[in-house]
């Protein structure tokens, strides 16, 4: 242990404890821009500098440890002048027009700069501003980047993909896509990771929403939106509302008074994907195809993107079943057209989802009979949500919760729990021990395959299905992603179902998630969903009675010929980019 007095407190740590953490545990916050614990810890804003008596230099409290009798000043005057500055010549780099920034009111330099109390800059502007396409799902604008290299480090250490590389030094330093690529021509899986760890406005979602209020305003148009599992964990934390107040029932009733025709929950089509997967896993594993490579889920685009441009030639041991999103377009454009008697070209699908990778999955076309089209028409974040409730002056305190449309509206815990990791995995066994034995197990009994801890990686589990033992393995994140498959390709692990999901902490931790700078909540966003399915009246996706409906009156059963033309998918059909890094 050490002692150390920070700001005249005396405190005892551990040794190798940073200064920042100290100061922290002692009550006093320490300013910084860049840091990520683990991750990021590089000191490249240097707003944590803090005064070490004996040092005629500031050092920066992120990366140095305490030392036994080493006394700090975090608010000295030397500190305060050196910090304001730094943050001025930051700011003649930035584009400061907050009014017209999507991070406005969420934005960590911003929060600085009004703490130190920056009235105006004696530095001349010198902001640069880079060509970007502006139709690609993720939105780079350099004219706000302060080169904090989290981005960077995010791609590269948690996610294993490298999009994003530092070039240049001094003033003239920038960020750009590693390479020398373009973003469109760059094997960048869309998991988002870079905007929810980007302290600023620099790294965004491609906005879609005046898209959305043109498609409610067009009397031609039944406009149908869906809203994603994870959604209900997170859209009220702008708000400042608890998961109790927040019900995703108050969100159907925002989209309504927003003009939405009908408004469904994506747990329908969360429980029609386990009667595919799980069916399909069954086919393949009593076939012995499992022996040697697993099934791999396909709920996840960020990950169908990862391995079609790392893992080419392991995309045949995809599951063929597209992503709840996917097939409840399909669904709504077929089945339900018909039902309410529209022209499929008249129905407009939007969908709200925690994920930016959902953005680029929307392009997908979808071919049925005389219609040709897309599943799905427009693809919002929960961000985007919030801004659109913002945006029609609706205060969530006094919304409503009301059931979600008829037709669909029935969902199990099993479809709910696809937000977390281990999700998709656990109701697709639950629903596999169904169909092998003839009885349902008890709900919880593959809860092995949760994460156990904040610290998301590889769960591994030997599950026991009649007289079969299935070898599971549960996989977040992509940096883990590519551990477990180099571990495959080795040879040195074997499973027979894998379910991957791109983001840390699966959808819950997703890249279109609210932004809390410093915080990682994927881990209790996944225990909120856990808790819904403990309560949920139906626990199993075999006995939602509108997915059977659906059977009975449409598909006739999983794997029929109708379900493979409109709930699978060719992943064939399209490659990824792969353009070398120069």
């Amino acid at each position: 242990m050490v002692t150390l007095t920070i700001d005249r407190k005396e405190i005892t740590v551990p040794d190798g404890t940073t200064i920042m953490k100290a100061a922290a545990q002692a009550g006093i916050p320490i300013p910084h821009l860049c840091y990520l614990k683990d991750i990021n810890e590089v000191a490249a804003c240097r707003v944590c500098v803090v005064e070490v008596e004996g040092s005629e230099r500031l050092v920066t409290a992120c990366n140095n440890v305490v030392k036994e009798g080493m006394v700090v000043y975090t608010n000295s005057p030397k500190v305060r002048l050196d910090r304001r500055r730094t943050v001025q010549l930051m700011l003649s780099q930035h584009d400061c027009k907050c009014a017209t920034c999507v991070r406005s009111g969420n934005c960590s330099l911003q929060t600085l700069a009004n703490d130190l109390n920056i009235l105006h800059n004696p530095y001349t502007e010198m902001i640069e501003r880079q060509p970007w396409d502006m139709k690609f799902p993720l939105i780079r604008d350099s004219a706000k980047c302060i080169k904090c290299l989290r981005c960077v480090n995010i791609c590269d250490k948690v996610q294993s993909l490298g999009i994003w590389q530092l070039e240049s030094t001094g003033t003239i330093s920038t960020i750009n896509v590693s390479g020398g690529r373009k973003i469109t021509d760059a094997d960048c899986a869309l998991c988002g990771q870079c905007i929810t760890h980007c302290p600023v406005g620099a790294l965004r979602e491609r906005d879609d929403t005046e898209n959305v209020w043109k498609a409610l305003a067009d009397p031609k148009k039944t406009v149908i939106f869906q809203i994603a599992p994870a959604i209900r964990t997170a859209w009220g934390e702008p708000f400042g509302l608890t998961p109790q107040e927040a019900p995703i029932g108050k969100v159907a009733d925002a989209l309504k008074q927003m003009g939405a025709d009908y408004v469904f929950d994506t747990v329908f089509t969360a429980d029609l994907t386990i009667m595919e997967e799980g069916n399909e896993f069954l086919q393949r594993f009593l076939a012995g195809e499992t022996k040697n490579r697993p099934m791999f889920t396909s709920c996840c685009p960020g990950w169908i993107r990862f391995i079609k441009s790392q893992y080419p030639h392991l995309v045949s041991c995809l599951s063929t079943a597209k992503s709840p999103q996917q097939m409840f377009g399909a669904v709504m454009k077929s089945y339900f057209a018909e039902k309410i008697g529209v022209a499929p070209e008249n129905i407009f699908t939007i969908s709200i989802m925690p994920c930016v990778a959902k953005k680029g999955e929307s392009n997908m076309e979808l071919y049925n009979g005389e219609y040709a089209g897309f599943d799905t028409d427009i693809v919002l974040t929960t961000r985007e949500l919030d801004r659109m409730i913002r945006s029609a002056h609706i205060d969530p305190m006094n919304l409503q919760e009301i059931p979600f449309d008829s037709v669909m509206q029935a969902a199990s815990g099993a479809g709910v729990i696809f937000g977390a990791t281990g999700g998709v995995m656990e109701a697709a066994l639950r629903t596999a021990h169904f169909l092998v034995t003839g009885k349902d197990p008890d709900p919880d009994a593959f809860k092995v395959v949760r994460a156990k801890a904040e610290a998301f990686g590889i769960t591994e589990a030997e599950i026991q299905i009649g007289a079969a033992t299935v070898r599971a393995a549960v996989v977040s994140g992509l940096g883990n992603t590519r551990r477990l498959i180099e571990a495959i390709e080795r040879g040195e692990a074997h499973y027979d179902f894998v379910e991957v999901m791109a983001c840390p902490g699966g959808c819950v931790g997703g890249g279109g998630q609210p932004i809390h700078d410093g915080e990682e909540r994927a881990y209790q966003r996944g225990q909120t969903l856990y808790f819904l399915d403990s309560k949920s009246k139906i626990r199993f996706s075999h006995y939602n009675k509108d997915v059977a409906q659906l059977y009975k009156e449409y598909f006739e059963a999983p794997l029929s010929h109708k379900s493979h033309m409109l709930l699978h998918t060719d992943h064939k059909a399209w490659e990824m980019p792969r353009a070398p890094k120069r």
